[in-house]
């Protein structure tokens, strides 16, 4: 697909033509809705289970954890996105809804398979905009591995949207053996992420504000099972994985130590943070700790597994900044003290709200 629709076949295509945006017809459930399922979302997104078009899909879970092995289990998330803008540098809504889900997945050690779709559409959202949307959905799920077999379309009256919203859930299999939980962490882990800091919520901010920086900031949306499945490879005694979505790594840490009724303490210079987006933060007064990635992830892993761990990561695309910056310990549960290069330590907190919303 091309990102453009075709307006050739449609039932009702004048008024198309003329008003190439998404009216409430499109939601009525008549010939409109169906146009537009049949020639932008079906050739964009279509399967053999997606194509069923019924009111639900009709899956073979047993042939999915039969395939996976004895003991394997399912995993399943929601996920609502309502990025503002919904295109920014380096991805748009799309691709950054089917991420989004398939990060949740793998955060509990799953293989992410299937997904489904709801797309919530302003009235007046053009239409080539929602093309791209749906392509770049295509595009994210080849990528991952994952199909959409379910979903759904809403048209919400101009005022009341924000050109669209996507809703997403996810299903995938958690092979035996695997055990991943934010209250498994235990005293002496090794604290690893994945790479540098901030980039995702820098570079959301940077285009709704109309800021200019010598260097292009652009989101790090990825999908990070095939990294996950590289770590488990490497050990199967992975602890804790949390991916550093809202309120960015310090939010992450927070949530693994109180569920795990531990501390963690970190070291500020062995957090990597991109140049540029140390320089946007610091002109803006924001901390990258506490600044959101779409593409990047904190694990808490035994010590004596942290090396090999450490060397699967960088050998994969996604890890090759990988780091380690920390140790979980037993003193101070529940709190996150960082080291700072001066060598005092400050407590790191929870965000008291969000700093930047609307950024997933």
């Amino acid at each position: 697909m091309s990102g453009k629709p075709r307006l050739e076949g449609w039932t009702c295509p004048a008024p198309l033509r003329n008003y190439p945006t998404i009216v409430l017809g499109h939601g009525s459930g008549g010939l409109m809705m169906a146009d537009l399922i049949r020639h932008l979302f079906a050739p964009a997104l279509g399967n053999e289970l997606l194509d069923q078009m019924a009111d639900s899909t009709v899956i073979d879970a047993s042939s999915m954890l039969q395939a996976a092995g004895e003991g394997a289990r399912l995993a399943f998330t929601t996920d609502s996105f309502v990025v503002s803008p919904i295109v920014f540098p380096g991805g748009d809504i799309g691709e950054l809804a089917v991420n989004g889900t398939v990060n949740d997945l793998a955060m509990s050690g799953a293989e992410p398979l299937l997904l489904s779709a709801a797309f919530i559409l302003e009235e007046g959202l053009p239409m080539e905009t929602l093309a791209r949307i749906a392509e770049s959905v295509r595009r994210a799920c080849e990528a991952a591995g994952v199909k959409v077999v379910a979903g759904d379309t809403k048209v919400v009256n101009r005022g009341h949207g924000d050109g669209v919203y996507i809703s997403m859930a996810g299903l995938g299999v958690i092979p035996p053996a695997v055990r991943i939980a934010p209250g498994l962490g235990r005293p002496g882990d090794a604290v690893l992420v994945s790479g540098t800091m901030g980039d995702h919520g820098m570079a959301v901010l940077s285009r709704r504000e109309g800021l200019a920086f010598e260097t292009t900031l652009e989101s790090d949306t990825a999908p990070l099972a095939g990294l996950v499945k590289a770590m488990i490879a490497t050990s199967r005694d992975i602890h804790c994985l949390r991916d550093l979505t809202r309120g960015g790594l310090a939010a992450a840490l927070n949530e693994l130590a109180a569920a795990s009724k531990v501390g963690v303490e970190f070291y500020e210079a062995r957090v990597p943070v991109r140049p540029a987006v140390r320089a946007a933060c610091e002109m803006l007064g924001f901390d990258p700790l506490y600044v959101a990635n779409e593409g990047k992830l904190v694990c808490f892993v035994p010590e004596g597994e942290a090396k090999a761990v450490l060397i699967a990561m960088r050998a994969h695309p996604l890890g090759r900044e990988a780091a380690r910056i920390g140790t979980v310990v037993a003193d101070h549960p529940e709190r996150v003290v960082a080291r700072t290069a001066i060598g005092g330590s400050r407590l790191v907190d929870l965000p008291a709200g969000e700093l930047l919303p609307r950024i997933c």
